[in-house]
C-alpha cells in the first residue's frame, strides 16, 4: 500500500482528494491537514510515502512544507497539486525537492499515476507545465525577500512582519526595499503582486 498524507486548506477540496484516493485499491490515506505546519508534524508521527499538498495555504505554504521534508532528509515524496500553473511555482517546486507537479484540473486518474510513478522512484509533471518550465524569467529574489515580501503583500506592517520572522525592523524594510527595486515597483503593494503574478511566492 501506498501511505498518503493531503495538505490542503480548502475542506471541501480536502475531502474530495481523500475520498477519491481512497477508491485506488493501492492507496491508503494515512492523514490530513489543513496547513503545512500541521503536515510536517504529521509527516514525522505518520511516516507516509507520499505528501500530497497544495501550494498556498496557511502557517507553512506548500513549497516550504517540501523545503523542510528535504532539508530533514525525510523519506516522503512530495506531490504538488495546485491551481497555480505559471512556470515559476514549478521551477521552485522543483528546487524545493517535489517530484510531482500536477494542476487541480488534472483527471483522477493522471493523479493516480503521478502517485504511483512518484512513489516508483520516477518523476511526475504536468505536461503542459513541462514544455514551459524553464522558458519564463529568473526569480530574482532571495528567499527572505520572498518572506518579507508575502507578508507585506497580506498587508502587514514592517513592524508586525519583523517580529514573525525574528528580524529588525530597518532589516525588513531593507529586504522590502531592495525588492521594490529589483522588481521596479512603485510601493510593496506593488512589488508583491507583480512577484505573486510571475510564480515567485
Amino acid at each position: 500500500m501506498i501511505r498518503i498524507l493531503l495538505a490542503e486548506d480548502q475542506t471541501l477540496v480536502l475531502g474530495a482528494l481523500a475520498a477519491l484516493l481512497r477508491l485506488e485499491p493501492d492507496f491508503e490515506v494515512v492523514g490530513t491537514a489543513t496547513n503545512g505546519r500541521e503536515a510536517l508534524a504529521l509527516c514525522a508521527s505518520l511516516a507516509p510515502d507520499i505528501v500530497l499538498t497544495d501550494i498556498e495555504m496557511p502557517l507553512m505554504t506548500g513549497l516550504e512544507l517540501a523545503a523542510r521534508l528535504k532539508e530533514e532528509r525525510s523519506p516522503a515524496k512530495v506531490v504538488v497539486v495546485t491551481t497555480f500553473g505559471r512556470s515559476g511555482y514549478l521551477r521552485r517546486a522543483l528546487e524545493a525537492g517535489v517530484r510531482g507537479y500536477l494542476l487541480k484540473d488534472a483527471p483522477v486518474d493522471a493523479l493516480a499515476a503521478a502517485i504511483r510513478a512518484v512513489h516508483g522512484g520516477g518523476r511526475a509533471i504536468a505536461p503542459e507545465l513541462a514544455m514551459e518550465s524553464w522558458s519564463g524569467g529568473a526569480d530574482p529574489l532571495t528567499e527572505r525577500e520572498r518572506q518579507v515580501l508575502r507578508l507585506a503583500g497580506e498587508g502587514r506592517a514592517s513592524a508586525e512582519i519583523a517580529r514573525q520572522v525574528h528580524l529588525s525592523e530597518g532589516t525588513v524594510r531593507n529586504y522590502l526595499s531592495e525588492a521594490i527595486s529589483k522588481l521596479g515597483a512603485g510601493n510593496r503593494v506593488e512589488a508583491y503582486r507583480m512577484a505573486r503574478d510571475a510564480g515567485w511566492l
